[in-house]
């Protein structure tokens, strides 16, 4: 993994930025909802700008980690603070600084209660996430992935729906436990390594051995977050519980980090393993697209439905991801290999902003009629004509 290193702290603007301004907005108080949410929205409006000014500097020539910061954080243990971005982190960083503006957005005038708390979680959610796309060291990036989940347990436990807190239980359990093994395997790394490194963690050399049980702790990590088939029934009670803003975030950006995961770390780390098990994702993932998606025709409940369609639709990701290694594999087709990757991420920023839109329609029309069943929604272009014209 090739780095071209930078003076400008970019990276760390983008990740520390918004967890300031989320600390603010919840310093302005309760009893001052406007000024917090102006504080978070000019803070959002700021993470998004430099967003794309990280995209606009980005030299999409160059296979080298680019805006590369490394500092000291724990040197007895060689821990770095090392962020770094690709073409794959930047696409990731733009998508989340600009689906959190809207989210801000939409929420303007829909919540009322405890504002500035509400605000200032979807702040340090977005510092949080943006942290894990540009960690260039795996305990770093560890901390980031663990500490995210903290600020979506409280959105769901406190602005969610009547059966928030069996959500948030179940959300916060499945990811959590997920992630243990992911960590076991970190620390195996580093006691073989000496190091968290991530360019160092994959030039490693390891057995098969050793990368089937890596490549199986990464999997439990990761196919939870995306979420795949059979580790996917948390998903649809997190959506239907969870705000709007929440959903939005949830399935714009939180699904995709399980995918990054795969392209992160189990790829390069364990790419024989991942080339030998290749068959069992693509497997899941099939299961996933069709099972999960007729599961979804089903449904009555609008959130439901979108939320078993993204899993339907990440389904794609993990397919493409994997199926370019077997690909590799049985053809050598080096081209049809890299048009399997490209597909799985133009999937996974195409669906951050369909699934993102289309539970924002759902939030518009919840607050209007209070109610999420299809069924109650006959005649809705007589009520709201503009909202059902076609575009």
């Amino acid at each position: 993994m090739m780095e071209s290193m930078t003076h400008w702290p970019l990276l760390s603007l983008l990740v520390w930025l918004p967890i300031l301004g989320g600390v603010l907005a919840l310093a302005a108080g309760n009893d001052r909802p406007v000024q917090a949410r102006m504080i978070a929205l000019a803070t959002a409006l700021a993470t998004f700008a430099l967003s794309v000014a990280l995209y606009a500097g980005f030299d999409a020539s160059s296979p080298a980690m680019q805006f590369v910061e490394r500092r000291e954080w724990v040197p007895m243990l060689s821990l770095w603070y090392h962020l770094g971005a690709d073409g794959i982190s930047v696409a990731l960083i733009v998508l989340t600084s600009f689906t959190t503006v809207l989210v801000l957005v939409g929420a303007w005038d829909v919540i009322q209660e405890r504002v500035s708390q509400y605000v200032a979680a979807f702040l340090v959610l977005e510092g949080l996430m943006i942290g894990v796309f540009c960690a260039m060291d795996a305990l770093l990036f560890y901390v980031f992935f663990e500490a995210m989940l903290l600020p979506m347990f409280i959105i769901i436990g406190i602005w969610g729906g009547p059966r928030r807190v069996y959500a948030t239980i179940k959300f916060f359990l499945y990811t959590f436990l997920g992630s243990i093994f992911m960590l076991i395997g970190l620390i195996y790394l580093y006691l073989k390594s000496g190091s968290f490194d991530l360019a160092t963690l994959q030039r490693l050399p390891l057995s098969l051995t050793e990368q089937s049980w890596l490549f199986f702790a990464f999997l439990t990590a990761f196919d939870v977050k995306v979420p795949m088939w059979p580790v996917h029934t948390w998903l649809p009670d997190a959506h239907v519980e969870a705000p709007t803003g929440g959903s939005v975030i949830l399935a714009a950006i939180m699904l995709k980090i399980g995918g990054y995961g795969f392209l992160r770390f189990s790829l390069p780390i364990t790419p024989d393993a991942s080339q030998e098990f290749a068959w069992l994702i693509i497997a899941m993932s099939l299961i996933a697209v069709v099972y999960v998606g007729f599961v979804a025709l089903v449904q009555e409940d609008m959130k439901k439905l979108i939320a078993y369609s993204s899993i339907s639709h990440m389904g794609f990701v993990t397919l493409g991801t994997f199926i370019s290694l077997s690909l590799t594999r049985d053809a050598g087709n080096a081209d049809a290999a890299r048009l399997g990757l490209q597909g799985a991420m133009v999937q996974m920023i195409s669906h951050g902003f369909v699934s993102a839109a289309l539970f924002s329609c759902v939030g518009v029309l919840y607050d209007r009629m209070h109610s999420r069943m299809i069924g109650d929604y006959g005649g809705v272009a007589n009520t709201m004509p503009w909202f059902a014209a076609p575009p």
